[in-house]
């Protein structure tokens, strides 16, 4: 069902940098925009290396890559396996706007006027969860950031950077490998990643 939804208004400047806008990792450039499942544009996007479909990304990411319950830029939104989104889903939040609205980029995700294995770049996610813990989240529906779809349930969101904080190296043979190869941006974002905390 598709419903209208009024979006929280976007923050200020001064008030966006309380929110932690301008925290979290870059976006590495994805020129591909058609063909790509959600997992390898994430990866594409972040250089992260974690393996299998979305939906097992979050217990995936456990004990290499930090998680938690607030977004910010660079993290990725993990959706467990639901409804039609049976192998879940990923998303890399491109911008917060507020405590409780977030922008994603992310690749196959339905809705009118997308194509299939297409590229959406800022659609608006709003948190819709009782604790404002970002469990529960609604879509903008295709191209129109005013119509929000069906509520979708989400692990929460997975940081670019260890668990201890440091950078990550990837482990080989950790786990099963089930979707596409890792990101050949990994080392590119790994050496961003490092002069930006050299700052």
């Amino acid at each position: 069902m598709i419903t209208p939804v009024a979006l929280p208004s976007i923050s200020r400047p001064a008030h966006a940098a309380s929110l932690g806008v301008g925290t979290g990792t870059p976006l590495l450039h994805v020129a591909q925009e058609f063909g790509l499942s959600c997992v390898p544009f994430v990866r594409m996007a972040t250089g992260m290396n974690i393996s299998g479909n979305g939906g097992v990304w979050w217990h995936n990411a456990a004990g290499s890559y930090a998680r938690g319950q607030q977004p910010e830029r660079g993290a990725v939104l993990s959706f467990p396996g639901s409804g039609g989104m049976n192998r879940g889903h990923v998303a890399v939040v491109s911008r917060v706007v507020n405590s409780r609205t977030i922008q994603v980029d992310h690749a196959n995700w339905g809705g009118p006027g997308l194509r299939r294995g297409q590229v959406l770049r800022g659609a608006v996610v709003v948190d819709v969860s009782d604790r404002n813990d970002w469990t529960a989240v609604r879509h903008q529906v295709g191209f129109d950031s005013t119509t929000f779809g069906r509520t979708y349930p989400t692990h929460g969101f997975i940081y670019n950077r260890s668990v201890s904080g440091g950078a990550v190296v990837a482990q080989a043979g950790r786990f099963e490998e089930v979707a596409d190869m890792t990101s050949p941006h990994a080392a590119q974002h790994l050496r961003l990643t490092s002069e930006m905390l050299r700052r």
